[in-house]
């Protein structure tokens, strides 16, 4: 097996004509590790995950998965990495005992291996009951689950997951992430991407917050709080309209400009003046008129970190979604 980073990448540039997909993205993953990805929708991380799998060549820079380069060395690589895309790849018209077995012939083991290879993951996955069913008969869930079973039949050293989750289920998900658990704990490598804060939170080392073709921020989610500051002021408007007015009076007890998030009529701000800002900016919005549904401070979560750096909520990246 190589030494060194499992995945490494520089100076990644990927232009489509005039449009700039990726414009000087930097990777790096230690081998055993999860990369998370997180950004919104057209932000540059599917681009990523197609020149790191071999898929596409970058228009400039170089990366190497595996140890291996990935533009002068496809074949290497891809006999190291599994890949789930987005949308479930397996066969609707096949037992999924059926897809794991053709998967396993397509790698080359005998078809004697190939069967012992699908039994094997199929009871890793929970998916032993329903083995001898169709896949199109399969919840979003388990065709999910034995879409990753499928990446894992040449067992790979590197997994890539494109936003793995989207559109499961609370309890698919939680099933999914169990899964994953396990995968790491064997030595797999992670890089996954989603626009889930809370599935970057949860399940990776180490998160890299794409926007518009670049890393704006990289570390693990507890330095990432870290930039956005202390407490949070929060208030929550009557009326949509008044959201910027808001934002203009919270200047005055802020440590940096405010973020508005419509979807809620939420408008949120760094402070460090801690309860002093609360009775500051309780009698500034009450002199203006403006009328609030709440005021309070709170300790900043990840979904502060990504308003503030990209000014898209969470919420409106699952309405894009």
């Amino acid at each position: 097996m190589a030494t060194g980073p499992a995945i490494e990448a520089t100076g990644l540039v990927k232009r489509y004509g005039d449009t700039v997909a990726l414009a000087n993205v930097d990777i790096d993953v230690p081998r055993g590790a999860v990369l998370a990805l997180l950004g919104p929708n057209g932000a540059g991380k599917t681009t990523t995950v197609r020149i790191l799998t071999t898929l596409t060549e970058p228009s400039e820079g170089s990366a190497r998965v595996a140890g291996f380069d990935v533009v002068q060395n496809p074949v290497e690589v891809r006999r190291r990495i599994g890949l789930a895309a987005q949308d479930a790849t397996v066969d609707g018209l096949l037992t999924g005992r059926e897809n794991l077995v053709m998967i396993g012939e397509l790698h080359h083991l005998a078809r004697k291996d190939a069967k012992s290879r699908a039994h094997e993951l199929l009871e890793r996955f929970a998916l032993d009951d329903a083995g001898d069913r169709l896949a199109r008969d399969y919840s979003g869930g388990m065709r999910r689950r034995l879409d990753l079973a499928a990446t894992l039949v040449a067992q790979p050293e590197i997994l890539f997951l494109d936003e793995p989750t989207t559109g499961l289920d609370p309890r698919a998900r939680n099933e999914l992430w169990g899964v994953l658990d396990n995968l790491v704990e064997g030595g797999v490598t992670v890089l996954l991407t989603t626009q889930y804060l809370d599935e970057a939170e949860r399940l990776a080392d180490d998160i890299a917050v794409v926007d518009h073709g670049r890393v704006i921020a990289r570390g693990d989610a507890r330095s990432l709080k870290r930039q956005v500051g202390g407490d949070q002021l929060r208030v929550i408007a009557v009326d949509e309209a008044d959201l910027e007015q808001i934002a203009a009076v919270m200047r005055g007890c802020a440590q940096a400009d405010p973020a508005i998030d419509r979807g809620t009529r939420t408008v949120t701000a760094p402070t460090g003046l801690g309860a002093a800002a609360i009775a500051a900016l309780a009698g500034d919005l009450a002199e203006a008129g403006i009328r609030i549904e709440d005021l309070g401070l709170h300790q900043p979560t990840l979904d502060d970190v990504f308003m503030t750096l990209t000014g898209t909520s969470a919420a409106e990246l699952e309405e894009a979604a």
